[in-house]
């Protein structure tokens, strides 16, 4: 095989790994400027602290930077505004796939993180328009950042050997683990120290430049990449020439009967149901329950997306390892992923919420919980290249649409399940989650695939008539 360094294939999975770090700094940076935009009283009214667990004393804050304008928007407003991407993300995730599989997913993914960070720049003007023209900006976000996944899966498709497959995508996706990890943290520190405005500001800048060297550096296919090595462009092609059809129509009908498509809808959903959960509402949790202040400790908050964001690339070296040189299956091993990636994460949930007061538990197991969850990269996550690399872009926006619905519902839901805020409540969430987490990885297990489908293949109309 030709070697990994300095290739065309990887120096793509970095690039866009800079560029789904961009995506997930754009998208979780409000939630903590967001503390800082409402007037301190509006919020509390609300929410009833339990007294189940004993206060922290609290260190003295250092004087911070107070310039930001205060909106007085009460809890359901804020509820609107976090929620308020999905409603733009849900609508382009199958169209998303369509035209990468028609336009290809350069452009498409490239303008998508273009379209983002320049709304995310005209943000702060958007709040002080009003919260329709927030709610509106978000909208948009989230149709930009909706097609993004599906171009890549489409671009992998035409990239990434078979046995590379975990290698490069895990690379590549887990920038929006790492996105997490730097952005939460980041936009609390910009926000003491300097104004939140610039939370928009400087990371909606970032993605302008990222754009520039995305246009510049990246090919669609390796037929048309300006300095790709003659031997690395023919070691691509020849692994994927049985697994790329060229029919131009999509065979959506045999595709939505497909038992292994679905197998991959119910994980990613059940995944995503926690996943979002957890990114929601965490802080709400270690306030109100363990008393513990998660804003004034980002780093706490980022600590399981950073356990993940290894996971993800360690996992992806193991599965191919186990592919390559221990001739493990494909489907047994995005199997195995997906078990451990989904049943690891219900136990330490659960497990959390019946530690009681020991908060340094709970981040722990919260910790564990969100870095098993990372499995599942090299699981569900790359099983629609396995089993139609040509529609792959298609899949994942398909199955990405129904797991847009868990961060859409999950947190509501979470929400009204806690309105005393006392733990009983809290173990109902985390029960919730871990079942619906059981659920979804027992599905796959049962009916997944590792091949590619019929349906996928250039001469399968041919069969059927």
């Amino acid at each position: 095989s030709v070697p990994a360094c300095c290739s065309a294939r990887y120096n793509l999975a970095l690039l866009a790994c800079f560029g789904f770090f961009l995506l997930y700094a754009l998208r979780v940076n409000l939630s903590v400027a967001l503390v800082d935009m409402v007037e301190p009283n509006t919020s509390l009214a609300k929410n009833v602290t339990s007294n189940v667990c004993p206060e922290h004393s609290s260190t003295i804050n250092p004087p911070r930077n107070t310039t930001g304008v205060k909106y007085s928007w009460d809890a359901d407003t804020q509820g609107w505004i976090l929620g308020s991407f999905f409603y733009g993300y849900i609508i382009t995730q199958i169209p998303g796939g369509y035209l990468a599989s028609k336009i290809g997913g350069k452009l498409l993914l490239g303008f998508g993180i273009f379209g983002t960070s320049v709304f995310t720049l005209l943000t702060p003007l958007a709040a002080n328009l009003g919260v329709g023209y927030l709610i509106a900006v978000r909208a948009l976000e989230g149709l930009g950042e909706g097609v993004t996944f599906p171009a890549m899966h489409s671009m992998w498709s035409s990239w990434a050997p078979p046995l590379e497959r975990s290698k490069l995508l895990s690379i590549s996706y887990a920038g929006a683990q790492l996105g997490t990890v730097v952005s939460l943290p980041l936009s609390g520190l910009i926000c003491y120290y300097m104004n939140w405005v610039y939370v928009f500001y400087i990371f909606g800048a970032l993605g302008v430049l990222w754009w520039f060297f995305w246009m510049f550096l990246v090919s669609d296919t390796p037929e048309t990449h300006r300095s790709i090595s003659h031997a690395e462009r023919e070691y691509i092609l020849s692994s994927l020439k049985d697994q790329l059809t060229t029919q131009k129509s999509v065979p959506w009908r045999p595709m939505l009967e497909s038992l292994p498509l679905w197998a991959i809808v119910v994980a990613h959903f059940s995944y995503n149901w926690t996943f979002y959960t957890l990114l929601t509402l965490l802080p709400t949790y270690m306030k109100e329950i363990l008393r513990f202040d998660a804003q004034e400790n980002g780093f706490l908050s980022a600590l399981p997306y950073f356990g993940c964001w290894l996971c993800i690339i360690l996992s992806g070296q193991i599965a191919d390892y186990l592919r390559e040189k221990q001739n493990f299956s494909t489907v047994c091993v995005r199997k195995c992923f997906t078990l451990i990636g989904m049943i690891g994460p219900a136990v330490f949930l659960v497990a959390a919420g019946f530690i009681g007061c020991n908060y340094a538990l709970a981040v722990a197991f919260v910790t564990i919980s969100t870095t098993l969850g990372g499995f599942c990269t090299s699981g569900y996550s790359i099983n629609h290249l396995d089993i139609a690399p040509s529609y792959a872009g298609i899949l994942l926006g398909i199955t990405n649409s129904f797991a847009t619905i868990p961060g859409m519902v999950g947190p509501v839901i979470a929400k009204n399940l806690t309105h005393n805020n006392t733990v009983e409540e809290w173990q109902m969430v985390f029960y919730i989650a871990a079942s619906i987490n059981l659920f979804g990885a027992i599905f796959f297990a049962l009916f997944a695939s590792g091949e590619v489908q019929d349906w996928a293949v250039s001469g399968y109309h041919l069969h059927r008539n």
